[in-house]
């Protein structure tokens, strides 16, 4: 043997076996020597007993084979029954994505399906597959589910069953626990002051329609308190509720006006696959949302994503003097505690945020404290041009004004920070001065509330049931323990932005606003000036003009109107814009679409009530009031009058599906 030649297993194994008579042939020739004759038949014994070695060795290796033979008959007949009868869908395909083979399981699969057809054609998951290069996804075909693995060298798709697990997954996300809380949002003001019987009545007709409600959904309702009701259901019930709009809100507003009294839900919902303790806690979270954009609606929580249902109605005027006075008196507090204090609107500020801040401004001056308005010049738009032409004029009022580096610099720890007219982190005039702050601040704001909130928040208050926020800060002045007047210019301040938001006093007016107005009336606020802050100049009024000729009807009393793209509007006279469409016989809902000066894409919206804009501009990613709304986007005109139209349709939609489910 060669060096370096290897003996393989077997033939090694055979010489082993050979030893023994090579042995036994050595003893035998040494016995041969004085013993021929034994030596002789040892030889003829050890002769028989190696050929019968040989032929048993011979026989055991022809089974062996045959055996081995059979097996791999049987391992190909198994893999090729595998191949085309096991309940696993098998499919071939080519480098241009026609089908080149398949199993009985695909065709049971795809009724359809045969050689040579597109693998598009089959169904669009399949060239997504190929295109993304993705292993695996999940395909429903009717009441099926398959996940589908694909071998992208081999050009092949396998198909498994999923449906059974899927219905299992299913079952326990339907059994999922969801907690609810309902909370009677006007009954205190409502059931004030009239007869007991009918109190008593409109208690038991409310328990009565919320019992019939949640049987009618499988779901457990205690009432906790007087105004008060605990929900459990699941979230298979939950979906149901979901597709009727919750209804039992209209139900309940209906049933209690035919009895002289409308009273309103709210529901907050926490749901998803958080600890029972942790839905609890969204369930008031969406409660307390719900209540902040002005009750009569659902706030639905789940997996940190946020579900708004009903908000038809203007929320009715329920704010307390009571309220008023704690919070003037806590912000008097935090003031006195703090080394100074900065004031900030939102972005592309209107009379309303300035005046809201020259009133907190002078509400830090009561309480000597040095304090500063947040307005980086490139803010000061055409809406606050002619205020601030008059503030000028005022050295010690001009001078409270800073820019961002200049508020910078003004921070400290002891600094504290009044937001007004915005309660958004993404809205106010200059975001990246909320990082200074941990909790010294103050959000004082009239609008609903949204999911983006400022948080932590040192003290909150948010009235969406409010005309605007002058009318909140002027109420706020009102209480202080201090003998100082405002000045003209600061109640005429006060004054434009209660006009300017009620527009002149005709939407979201309360009884509250006109006392508001008629404090400032005699502060000295002069009306002669807050109407030259308001006029328009010829200039203004024809690119007003140019807007409106571009309008249309677009459904059912839904006016929009288009700016020519390219041209740069001004905010504010979007809005005003918005207000004249508004205006016009047999216009349900105002939307005005233009780009400004940043590059974005504004659209304003009005109502009269009857269509809540709201819900449409959050859609966009905007929000407001119900009659006021407004949202900006990056997008060109045509594309946002584009997805205005949508917004819209689902709306309708939405509506339209709440009434046949009545």
């Amino acid at each position: 043997m060669e060096s370096g030649q290897q003996v393989s297993p077997e033939r090694e194994r055979r010489i082993v076996r050979f030893i023994p008579y090579l042995l036994i042939v050595g003893l035998l020739l040494v016995v041969a020597v004085r013993e021929p004759i034994i030596s002789a038949v040892g030889a003829v014994v050890t002769a028989l007993l190696f050929g019968l070695h040989l032929f048993e060795e011979r026989r055991a290796r022809r089974a062996w084979e045959t055996y081995v033979a059979s097996i791999s008959m049987q391992v190909e007949e198994t893999g090729q029954d595998a191949l085309t009868n096991m309940p696993i869908g098998i499919l071939l395909y080519d480098e241009e994505t026609l089908v080149t083979w398949f199993n009985d399981p695909m065709r049971d699969i795809f009724d359809d399906v045969a050689m040579g057809q597109t693998l598009n054609e089959l169904d669009p998951l399949f060239i997504e597959m190929v295109a993304t290069n993705e292993d695996q996804a999940t395909l429903e075909i009717g009441d099926a589910v398959y996940r589908v693995f694909s071998n992208h060298e081999n050009r092949t798709f396998y198909l498994f069953d999923m449906t059974e697990e899927a219905q299992v997954e299913q079952q326990l996300v339907d059994n999922q626990t969801v907690i609810g809380v309902i909370y009677l949002d006007n009954y205190d003001e409502m059931t004030q002051g009239i007869e007991d019987q009918l109190r008593s009545e409109l208690n038991s007709r409310v328990t009565q329609l919320l019992n019939h409600w949640a049987a009618e959904h499988g779901t457990y309702i205690k009432r906790t308190a007087s105004d008060r009701y605990f929900i459990v259901t699941t979230e298979e019930n939950l979906r149901v509720l979901e597709r009727s709009k919750f209804t039992i809100l209209d139900t309940v507003r209906e049933e209690t006006s035919q009895r002289g009294v409308q009273l309103t839900l709210s529901i907050g919902i926490g749901c998803g696959s958080d600890p029972i303790p942790v839905l609890g806690l969204m369930a008031q979270s969406s409660l307390d949302l719900a209540l902040g954009r002005g009750g009569d609606q659902v706030v639905i929580k789940r997996d940190g994503k946020v579900r708004f249902y009903g908000g038809k109605t203007n929320p009715t005027e329920k704010r307390t003097r009571v309220r008023a006075r704690v919070i003037a008196n806590s912000l008097r507090d935090l003031m006195q505690e703090s080394s100074r204090v900065l004031i900030m609107g939102h972005k592309n500020p209107d009379m309303d945020a300035l005046g809201a801040s020259i009133g907190i401004l002078k509400l830090a001056e009561m309480n000597d404290k040095e304090a500063h308005i947040v307005l980086p010049p490139e803010e000061i738009g055409r809406g606050i041009r002619r205020m601030m032409d008059e503030i000028v004029q005022v050295p010690q009022l001009e001078t409270r004004f800073v820019n961002a580096f200049q508020a910078d610099q003004l921070i400290d720890d002891q600094t504290l920070l009044v937001v007004v007219d915005t309660h958004k982190p993404s809205l106010v005039v200059v975001p990246t001065l909320l990082d200074r702050f941990d909790e010294n601040m103050v959000v004082i704001d009239h609008h609903r509330r949204g999911e983006d909130f400022i948080e932590d928040a040192v003290l909150v208050y948010l009235e969406p049931y409010a005309s605007s926020t002058s009318e909140l800060v002027t109420e706020l002045i009102e209480y202080q323990p201090t003998n100082q007047k405002l000045s003209m210019l600061e109640a005429t301040a006060l004054l434009a932005g209660i006009i300017v938001d009620t527009k002149g006093f005709a939407l979201r007016t309360g009884s509250r606003t006109f006392d508001a107005a008629s404090y400032l009336r005699s502060q000295g606020a002069d009306t002669v000036l807050v109407q030259e802050f308001l006029s328009q100049d010829l200039e203004t009024y024809v690119e007003q003009s140019h807007i409106l000729e571009r309008s249309e009807v677009y459904t059912q009393g839904m006016a929009i109107a288009t700016a020519e793209p390219g041209v740069i509007h001004d905010q504010v006279l979007i809005a005003q814009a918005a207000d004249q469409l508004l205006s016009l016989q047999g216009i349900r809902a105002a939307f005005v679409i233009a780009e400004l000066q940043d590059g974005r894409t504004a659209i304003s919206a009005r109502s009269l009530g009857e269509v809540n804009v709201q819900l449409i501009m959050e859609t966009l990613g905007g929000g407001g009031h119900l009659t006021n709304a407004a949202t900006q986007m990056s997008e060109s005109v045509v594309t946002v009058a584009d997805a205005l139209r949508k917004a819209i349709d689902q709306y309708l939609e939405d509506e339209t599906k709440g009434e046949e489910s009545e």
